[in-house]
């Protein structure tokens, strides 16, 4: 990672917007975040998105979505867009082909570490989410549990205790609370698993513990590979934590301008407009001619 870009010099400077010069014609490559980026305000894949990407995939430009959820909520929306190409699920955990159902890559956390993790955020009651098989687990049947399933378009099923359930490596396990709530248990937690498995923080109200390897800028990094495009050549287009690295990677990363600010400062470029538009707004600028 160009650990530089995340840490500006002027904090002042780093705010660009997306109308500042560069060449068009040198994106090969689009992946896109989906809550809070690609999808509105209301979790919609609008009309003029659909039309943008129709026009980048026509223009013979790759575009994917790299989103932290399941697959089989991913694979819903890429079927409105018409992709066809491997999707970045579960922040990088899995990557799978939209249309054979190949997968590429698979990283699950390994179990030994799940279980000390559910373990230990069993001490504070926080709601907990984990994913096996492409199937939503959950401890129990509560508003946080249920504004997520319908968030992500999803039915949750009900195991009651996970350390009990679990008998295999499972793809992650989610925590979620209030955001200070979050902040403190991320604070607590990430120093004991450094170098061991991936704490990242993807909402503000969700903490999401992974494999090390499963973050969306190793999963670009693996597309790359695979369809021998250099990283000057992609295009990540973000809102969040998870996004980071993702943003990092590509050579061009863009930040929509609903976005927190300290996201925003690590951009090349912010979008003047919010979620969908904001995506349609970079595609317009710096891949469709």
């Amino acid at each position: 990672m160009r650990h530089e870009k995340l840490m500006p010099e002027n904090p002042d400077d780093t705010k660009k917007t997306c109308q500042e010069n560069r060449p068009r014609g040198t994106i090969r490559l689009v992946a896109a975040d989906l809550d809070d980026t690609l999808l509105s305000k209301e979790l919609q894949v609008t009309g003029r998105v659909k039309e943008a990407v129709t026009a980048v995939r026509d223009a013979g430009v790759y575009f994917t979505v790299s989103t932290g959820r399941m697959y089989q909520s991913a694979a819903r929306i890429a079927g409105e867009l018409g992709i066809d190409i491997p999707l970045i699920t579960y922040q990088g955990a899995l990557v799978k082909n939209s249309l054979s159902g190949e997968v590429l890559v698979d990283k699950p956390l390994p179990l030994a570490y799940a279980r000390e993790i559910i373990a230990r955020i069993h001490q504070y009651s926080y709601h907990l989410n984990c994913y096996l098989d492409d199937r939503l687990l959950m401890e129990r049947d509560d508003e946080a549990g249920r504004r997520y399933a319908a968030i992500a378009g999803v039915k949750a099923e009900f195991v009651g205790d996970l350390l009990e359930y679990l008998d295999r490596d499972p793809t992650k396990v989610i925590a979620i609370a209030q955001e200070p709530l979050i902040d403190r248990l991320k604070e607590e937690m990430a120093p004991l698993y450094e170098g061991k498995i991936t704490v990242s923080k993807s909402k503000p109200h969700f903490l999401e513990f992974a494999h090390i390897e499963a973050t969306k800028g190793q999963a670009l990094a693996f597309l790359a590979a695979y369809f021998d495009i250099k990283r000057e050549e992609i295009m990540a287009v973000g809102d969040g934590y998870n996004d980071l690295d993702m943003l990092d990677y590509a050579g061009l990363g863009v930040v929509v301008a609903n976005a927190r600010e300290e996201i925003k400062k690590i951009a090349d470029c912010v979008t003047t407009a919010s979620y969908g538009d904001g995506v349609v707004e970079a595609l317009e600028r710096f891949v469709l001619v």
